[in-house]
């Protein structure tokens, strides 16, 4: 054959061929130790990127080094040895999101923990690790989201977008909290759409978690919950990876248009799970032996939470992140950090939760940077003072303590204010409508339960709202609108409390 010809026929025969061999990027494990494993030979690999082990276990790249890369693994129970066979896929750890998961208990990876068979069709896969949404995707936060509690939607409004943060000591009613907001989010006052809600638990007792969630099913609110649960047993691992599978759950819904409410409970273990895998992985310690990072870590997620415009969707994420203090230390590292990438803090005092002050939120301390953009009309017009009479209240109350000599308009404002407190005071799982905060707050700001005795306020609280249903009923409907009160509405509803009132002085 002469040369010509066998040079065409192999360039036939490779112009035929278009596959492409594989190239795969494959490493060696050259050490194991507390759940981190080096491995050299990935070369190719990304920081965030996840491997497969020989064992068919999958793992998370932490660090990039010189030599060797040093990578998370997300099993509890592994049997990865030295001289393992690595490989990069070229993927980021991802979640797979739908409707199916409502009324679930899940892992971190979607794996059912509820006892269940799950089967997740459809929906998207999200990965954990996203960028939040930029300023021209966004709207501004002005539609309320109600938690049912009194002295939150009154003093500190939560709209659907805003990051509201709830600190405390242990023992202080935080996850009560967010419990009745998710409770809460069975109504729909004034035409709202149903909240979606996540609850993310991390580093929680396993007992602990399992009586959260039986108050949902117990309350029916778990038709609406997604339960997402890293607890103290699971390793570090787990409790780190726990927050973003919630927001990347939260996010699925808003991208959709819906509304969804994400609860951390909470970043201050989240915060310590970090810091041990920080330091397993030789990074630098900084103050309080946490990583350099770790304001980082928790912005990027807390960023996530937004409410989108219209030409984007129109959903929302909401998130309350719950942060422990210790003793009382607000100003320590972890809550700081967090306070200054929240939209407001709910902070909940042990001496008040001790006083029997429940919830204990302490309102000097307590603020919300929305305020009254995520408040109906109506609410707002009776909670404005609210606040500065607490304030002056609890200023008067203390320097009372040195002297009973008080003239008259002192004693008539502490009287007030004790008549405030106990308003606002609200058994744990029993959330209010809209409407029944309104009047409450009203007839207590306004003075007009200034000569009911103090221990029958919240007699009275139970018993207004069959007395204004059963002989005001416009004056209700004219009020469940959510409208600014007219001067007419108001002497009505003024009447109408003061008439109850007379009848328990």
């Amino acid at each position: 054959m002469k040369a010509e010809e066998l040079v065409r026929q192999i360039e036939e025969k490779l112009g035929s061929v278009t596959a492409r061999p594989a190239v795969a990027n494959v490493g060696r494990v050259v050490g194991v130790a507390d759940g981190i494993v080096k491995a050299d030979g990935l070369s190719r690999a990304g920081y965030g990127e996840q491997v497969e082990f020989e064992d068919g276990k999958h793992g998370l790249v932490m660090n990039l080094d010189e030599d060797f890369a040093s990578i998370l693994v997300l099993s509890e129970d592994t049997d990865i040895q030295e001289g393992m066979e690595v490989r990069a896929t070229g993927t980021q750890l991802s979640l797979q999101v739908s409707e199916d998961l409502l009324g679930r208990v899940i892992d971190p990876f979607g794996a059912p923990l509820d006892g269940k068979p799950l089967s997740v069709t459809g929906g998207s896969l999200i990965p954990l690790e996203r960028i939040a949404p930029g300023v021209t995707k966004r709207a501004p936060v002005e539609v309320p989201l109600k938690t049912g509690i009194k002295v939150v939607d009154a003093l500190t409004p939560i709209g659907r977008g805003q990051r509201q943060l709830i600190v405390g000591d242990r023992n202080t009613g935080k996850t009560a909290l967010v419990v009745d907001t998710i409770i809460n989010q069975r109504s729909r006052d004034l035409g709202l759409s149903q909240v979606v809600c996540i609850y993310c638990a991390i580093g929680q007792k396993r007992g602990s978690i399992a009586r959260t969630v039986q108050k949902l099913h117990d309350e029916r609110a778990m038709e609406y919950t997604i339960v997402v649960a890293a607890s103290a047993s699971t390793p570090a691992a787990m409790q780190y990876l726990a927050p973003f599978a919630a927001c990347a759950i939260g996010e699925y819904f808003m991208e959709r248009g819906q509304d969804a409410l994400v609860v951390y409970d909470d970043l201050s273990r989240h915060a310590w799970a970090y810091r041990q895998i920080s330091l397993l992985l030789n990074r630098p310690a900084g103050r309080e032996a946490y990583p350099g990072d770790i304001f980082y870590l928790h912005s990027r997620l807390l960023e996530r939470a937004a409410r989108l415009s219209k030409a984007n969707g129109g959903g929302s994420l909401t998130a309350l992140p719950i942060i422990q203090t210790q003793a009382a230390d607000i100003s320590a590292y972890i809550p700081t950090n967090v306070i200054s990438i929240t939209d407001g803090q709910i902070y909940l005092e042990t001496d008040l939760f001790n006083a029997g002050i429940r919830p204990a939120v302490n309102a000097g301390l307590s603020v919300s940077r929305v305020g009254g953009k995520a408040q109906s009309r109506s609410f707002r017009q009776v909670s404005g003072l609210l606040r500065l009479e607490l304030a002056q209240y609890q200023s008067l109350a203390a320097f009372s303590q040195f002297g009973s000599d008080l003239d008259e308009a002192t004693q008539r404002r502490i009287t007030r204010g004790k008549r405030i407190v106990e308003i606002l005071k609200q058994p744990q799982f029993a959330p209010l409508d809209d409407l029944t905060q309104t009047v409450s707050i009203h007839a207590a700001g306004a003075g007009l339960l200034d000569d009911v005795p103090l221990e029958q306020v919240a007699e009275f609280e139970r018993r207004v709202m069959d007395h204004l249903r059963t002989g005001h009923a416009e004056l209700c409907a004219t009020l469940a609108t959510g409208k600014r009160m007219e001067d007419a509405t108001l002497a009505e509803l003024n009447a109408a409390i003061s008439d109850l009132a007379k009848t328990m002085r």
